[in-house]
């Protein structure tokens, strides 16, 4: 049985024994691949984490996202919101791309408070870009506890909206971009169509939400069920919602578009693909907005992969279930952009 691999305490209502990990993923736990410390224990820890994802998650270079000239990569600043700075963005398209292609809007994870534009960027490359023959454009966002809500967010609405009206020119079809991301970046993404469909903004064909950081009041029932378990459980989570809302998080007033799971309306949105692990904080939330999807009339597909701690499938890329669960978003993506 693998046991918690940190001492916390948490003293909310009893909610039973915890999910068990798939035996291929459980191994990983107690490896090198999550290290003691690998999760900031407080918002005055963050720069020291940050640090740690720096030395042992580097980001790639442009060198080594072309892949020996497969795929052509360039960077750029577009605007962003109004008296703010511009947006990064990096555009990385196979080199053989056909004109009117499909388009991939990345927002990287990171729990708000860390993360880049590059971020498991060459992952996004191999197994979306190069088989769907699809331009990936990864957008940077201001990080909390420095930036905020709503800076994260507005980044990268921002970002969208410059996509939208300029990715012809990189060979991309405006009318058929996926928004994509993992963790916060799939909360950034839910909320960004958000946005999109409130404010009369671009079209979305969907969105992939790949165990989408939604809810700010952090006290579902697998947050609790999980605590001390896995990977960024809910004293991490913790950490990530008090750096981006301060006080107001798990208050009656924060808006959907810092957390999406406040959302009380969710029609008129793209069609979604959410995932999660059955094993992880995120899972209760992550069910309960594909089930919000469906009782609005929405489309939605939904994968809850057994034993899955969070972000199983890039910590331990080749078990079964890790490669399983990142097929079946490719299939996905193919059927949604065919549409």
């Amino acid at each position: 049985m693998h046991h918690p691999r940190t001492p916390h305490q948490d003293h909310s209502a009893p909610t039973g024994p915890p999910v068990p990990f798939d035996p291929e993923l459980a191994a990983f736990l107690d490896g090198p691949a999550v290290p003691p410390g690998a999760e900031p224990s407080s918002p005055a820890d963050v720069p020291r984490w940050r640090a740690l994802l720096a030395a042992t998650s580097p980001d790639p270079t442009d060198e080594e996202l072309s892949d020996g000239g497969a795929f052509d990569v360039h960077e750029r600043s577009v605007p962003g919101p109004a008296a703010a700075p511009g947006v990064p963005l990096l555009i990385a398209r196979p080199a053989a791309l056909r004109e009117g292609a499909p388009v991939v809007y990345h927002l990287h994870g990171g729990g708000m408070i860390g993360g880049t534009h590059r971020t498991g960027l060459a992952g996004v490359l191999r197994e979306w870009a190069a088989p769907l023959g699809a331009v990936v454009v990864s957008a940077g966002y201001r990080l909390a506890p420095e930036h905020p809500y709503p800076a994260g967010v507005e980044d990268c609405y921002a970002g969208l909206e410059w996509v939208a009206g300029h990715i012809d020119g990189f060979g991309g079809d405006p009318r058929r971009i996926v928004v994509a991301g993992g963790s916060a970046g799939g909360g950034l993404a839910t909320a960004v169509a958000l946005m999109a469909r409130d404010r009369g903004g671009p079209a979305l064909a969907g969105v992939l939400a790949m165990c989408p950081m939604l809810d700010d009041r952090n006290d579902t029932h697998s947050a609790r069920q999980m605590t001390g378990r896995g990977v960024w459980d809910r004293h991490a989570n913790d950490v990530g919602w008090t750096c981006l809302l301060g006080e107001r998080r798990g208050t009656p007033g924060v808006p959907p578009y810092a957390a999406p799971a406040r959302a009380t309306d969710f029609a008129g949105l793209p069609p979604f693909y959410i995932d999660a692990g059955a094993a992880e904080t995120y899972r209760d939330e992550d069910v309960a907005l594909a089930a919000s999807l469906w009782q609005a009339g929405g489309d939605a597909e939904l994968h809850v992969w057994s034993g899955g701690f969070h972000g199983f499938d890039q910590i331990a890329p080749d078990t079964a279930v890790s490669r399983d669960a990142r097929a079946a978003r490719v299939r996905w993506l193919r059927r949604v952009l065919a549409r």
